[in-house]
């Protein structure tokens, strides 16, 4: 079952990610001899990192006997790395020939940092044969160093609301259709045992959906350098607006970062009532939000929200109604500008950008990165949710040094002093001085 992602490193690791990889890179990250024209490759062992759970077995085992079948003599190994770990075991890895992986996975927001040090191998000259512009562009973006490509999209998510229909049917509540209406509602079904609307008070990713609704920047480029926007009039509106209704509707403390929101709607031991009437989570968290169920190996597991009149989901409305930008989940995928078999990494990529594993990719509830291929998420109500939220989604600044403000847990720390109540102005303020700096990798 897949679980949040934390991302923990420091800013130290970062530094000496990037000093390191500008060491053994040839210049601005991809000087290498990539013609995209694949063809025969020598044979050779080759290692996929894979990030967490998220890709389920059954893909993995496709891409082990695909490859090996369409590249004789060669063999696929894939490695699993934690998410908590990951940063901190590509920083020790790719610099290193005899160590790294040759293709891996990385999370869509810590891509631009990877590219920018020259971490990963060019993708420009198979960028069309891969997808092109059929590809997801934000995730694109994320992994492009001015016009060459380093990193493309492996798979989309994106966040909407899981609520008990129950609980605010009985409350004499609707689906909101506006922002102000949504919290407005959670707020009135907080009890002192159940959230109306559960959230941690660190939890930034799922936040800042506040700020993009209101037209607010985390951060932006300004002649070259990027710059914290924290201070904006509607970054201030938005984060405001998300103090109101963690104060107003959730239980979770302010020091909570990784919660697993989907436990809190099932009913607990002897049908006592859930934590909270409604979460906002990644799509994939319908498998561990229903009723206890056995399966055919004698397991306990979800049934997946098959009973729709307890559970249901909706996309968090915008201020003037539609939908509000959300946080887009889901990850890149690249080739370590290390590798000693980059012709069987590029075999690999191709296989994973296939129709196949694409199509594959959807029926298993992941967001293929081609546009081509969304069909293969269904027509059921998750999937036209997921499509339609993920269109409106925003990523993180593709800034240099974003994956050193995120390890260094910076918005955790912004979040739980606006979740206790701190002065969102000055907040903005200390919090601008600080993160500028950072991602400009300074």
């Amino acid at each position: 079952m897949k679980r949040n992602r934390l991302v923990a490193t420091s800013v130290a690791s970062t530094i000496t990610l990037a000093l390191a990889l500008t060491a053994c890179s040839s210049g601005g990250g991809g000087g290498n001899d990539n013609d995209g024209t694949g063809g025969e490759a020598e044979a050779g062992d080759i290692t996929l990192w894979l990030a967490g759970p998220d890709t389920p077995d059954e893909l993995r085992d496709y891409l082990v006997e695909t490859f090996e079948a369409e590249n004789p003599g060669s063999t696929l190994t894939i490695e699993q790395k934690e998410w908590p770990d990951l940063v901190t075991a590509l920083t020790t890895a790719l610099p290193d020939a005899e160590n790294t992986p040759d293709v891996t996975e990385i999370g869509n927001t810590q891509a631009s940092t990877f590219s920018t040090v020259g971490a990963f191998r060019d993708l420009t000259p198979l960028y069309e044969e891969l997808g092109g512009d059929d590809l997801l562009p934000s995730f694109v973006e994320a992994g492009k160093v001015g016009d060459q490509n380093f990193a493309l999209p492996y798979y989309f998510g994106s966040r909407y609301m899981f609520y008990r229909p129950d609980i605010w049917t009985a409350a004499g509540l609707e689906v909101p259709q506006n922002l102000a209406e949504f919290s407005e509602s959670v707020k009135s079904l907080r009890t002192d045992t159940q959230s109306g609307f559960a959230m941690g008070g660190q939890d930034w990713r799922n936040g800042i959906s506040w700020v993009f609704a209101n037209g607010g920047e985390l951060a932006v480029e300004e002649g070259g350098e990027w710059v914290s926007t924290l201070s904006d009039p509607s970054t201030i509106t938005g984060l405001e607006q998300w103090q109101d209704v963690y104060a107003g509707a959730s239980n979770v403390p302010a020091t909570a970062q990784d919660v697993a929101y989907w436990e809190f709607l099932n009913d607990g031991e002897g049908g006592t009532p859930p934590e909270a009437a409604t979460i906002m989570a990644p799509g994939w968290a319908r498998w561990s939000i229903g009723e206890l169920t056995t399966n055919d190996a004698g397991e306990e597991v979800r049934d997946g929200m098959a009973d729709a009149s307890k559970y249901d989901i909706f996309g968090l409305p915008g201020v003037d109604g539609g939908l509000a930008p959300v946080f887009a989940g889901g990850s890149n995928i690249a080739i370590s500008e290390q590798s000693q078999h980059p012709e069987l990494a590029e075999n690999l990529l191709r296989i994973i950008f296939s129709e196949e594993y694409q199509t594959m990719l959807g029926e298993n509830g992941l967001g293929p990165a081609n546009s081509q291929y969304v069909d293969s998420l269904g027509d059921d109500k998750f999937a036209e949710t997921m499509i339609a939220t993920a269109a409106d989604s925003k990523l993180t600044p593709p800034a240099p040094g974003w994956a050193a403000v995120e390890g260094a847990l910076v918005y955790e720390e912004l979040f739980q002093k606006i979740a206790e109540g701190g002065d969102v102005t000055a907040l903005a303020a200390e919090y601008d001085e600080k993160i500028t700096p950072m991602l400009n990798n300074g």
